[in-house]
């Protein structure tokens, strides 16, 4: 992932000769003076590259590259929609996953031998989660992506997560201009907007290109990123997962179908539950505001023989969760959510993985490290919008699970899932035996009445507890 927090720059063009050519690049004043943040030298603005504003930005590259510099420049500065670009996001991605990944793997089209094999993995999985859940399945269709093919298939779910932040900062950097400056400078904040929304295009297509070299399928960050009904796998990165585990690859592959299948029966059947993750997101980033007094500080002291003290000042603390009970709320809600889908996610493929699959000590353990130590999702999601999307409690949250599979059964526990309300809460999981115990409502009269008022019958129910005790 870039270390850049909003994209400063254009996409990253590495010179012939490594950093000495970006040494040389510095030293021959490709760079703007403290007084110009923005990256663009206007007459009269002082520094390097105030007689020529394309110099600054353009002064040591390669005719080969200029062409498209200049194509790159007229996107950001052309782009007249929301907080994110996210056609440059996209272009962007895309870019980054022909890149290849750090160990030197590249995308590759997915081939007609593994194609057939995720699907049967995904059936196969699909009739064991039959035993481990009353959910049926939601995997209407079974698919293998290549990274490319993941990342065109979850931008619209992205876009739906960053842009509330996204037009958070978009304001944000309108506001470090002087207010008397703002009245007359219509042009320049439009300008602004525009290069806001490349910068944040920019960052996120690095964010999601490095992502798509690392997950395995459509749900590894515990939200439905891909179309619904569709569950999805990475052969490419399946088989990198599992290199040196000492599994077998059909093993390592059907276990993490089971995950996929898993999530894909828990979102299709659960209707509320996506909008609630989602919402949760939107929550926490309606609390967080950006340090405006950081950032004009920050672009007012820009070095530009020093530009990586710019990309570590933006790093640090830019984004400012409010510290009110409604943000702490709002935390405490996406955070027990995750914990829960991904505790019952881990408690079913347990379950169903167990009496079939040798290695289903080792897989779970390794997966429960994977998230619990802060993979990809984690880190792209602390850069764009300060939030880490880590399932803190998933243990708890596991354990919890578990003991209610064996205090209710199957059923019992699944029908937690009908309504927010009913699903235990961050204080559940510090309880776990009080919620499992908990005297529960028996419903079936209120289903009979329900069934009678549709006939007509004005008989009234007579609501019980499973024990007969009364409030």
């Amino acid at each position: 992932m870039s270390d850049t927090p909003f994209g400063f720059g254009l996409p990253p063009e590495e010179p012939d000769d490594g950093d000495e050519g970006k040494k040389k690049d510095q030293q021959s004043g490709g760079g703007q003076g403290p007084a110009n943040p923005f990256g663009f030298g206007f007459p009269g603005a002082g520094g390097p590259g105030a007689d020529n504003p394309f110099a600054a930005m353009f002064g040591s590259m390669n005719p080969t590259d200029l062409g498209a510099a200049f194509q790159q420049l007229g996107q950001m500065l052309s782009y007249e929609g929301g907080p994110v670009n996210w056609d440059m996001a996209k272009q962007i991605a895309r870019q980054t996953v022909a890149q290849g990944t750090a160990d030197g793997t590249k995308d590759a089209s997915v081939g007609p031998a593994e194609r057939t094999a995720v699907e049967e993995a995904v059936r196969l999985a699909d009739l064991w989660l039959d035993d481990a859940t009353s959910l049926p399945s939601g995997a209407g269709s079974a698919v293998a992506w290549s990274r490319a093919e993941w990342v065109e298939a979850t931008l619209p779910a992205w876009k739906e997560l960053v842009d509330p932040v996204a037009e958070r900062v978009g304001g944000a950097m309108g506001d470090i201009l002087p207010e008397e400056m703002q009245a007359m400078a219509g042009p320049l904040i439009g300008m602004m907007k525009s290069m806001g929304g490349a910068m944040f295009g920019q960052q996120i297509g690095q964010a999601v290109g490095v992502l798509a070299g690392e997950v395995v399928g459509s749900t590894d960050v515990g939200l439905p990123l891909g179309p619904a009904g569709k569950a999805a796998l990475l052969p490419i990165n399946v088989e990198a997962f599992g290199k040196d585990l000492g599994v077998g690859k059909d093993e390592v592959r059907l276990y993490l179908a089971l995950r996929e299948a898993a999530h894909q029966r828990l979102f299709a059947h659960v209707p509320w539950l996506r909008s609630h993750l989602f919402g949760a997101v939107e929550g926490y980033a309606r609390g967080i505001k950006v340090d405006t007094a950081k950032l004009e500080d920050v672009v007012g002291q820009f070095d530009p023989q020093n530009p990586e003290e710019l990309q570590q000042a933006l790093q640090q603390g830019m984004f400012q969760p409010e510290d009110t009970p409604a943000q702490k709320a709002a935390l405490a809600r996406l955070e027990t959510a995750l914990a829960l889908v991904e505790g019952w996610v881990d408690a079913v493929v347990h379950a169903a993985a167990k009496p079939r699959l040798s290695s289903a000590d080792a897989l779970r353990e390794t997966l429960r490290r994977r998230r619990a130590t802060g993979g990809p999702a984690e880190q792209t999601f602390a850069t764009l919008i300060g939030l880490e999307l880590r399932p803190r409690r998933l243990r708890d949250a596991s354990r919890l699970w578990a003991s209610l599979t064996d205090a209710r059964g199957v059923d019992g526990r699944d029908a937690l899932w009908a309504h927010p309300d009913m699903l235990p809460t961050a204080s559940d999981l510090d309880d776990p035996d009080g919620f499992v115990h908990r005297e529960q409502l028996d419903f079936s009269e209120l289903d009979k009445m329900l069934g009678e008022a549709a006939g007509g019958s004005t008989e009234k129910p007579d609501l019980k507890k499973k024990d007969d005790d009364t409030e």
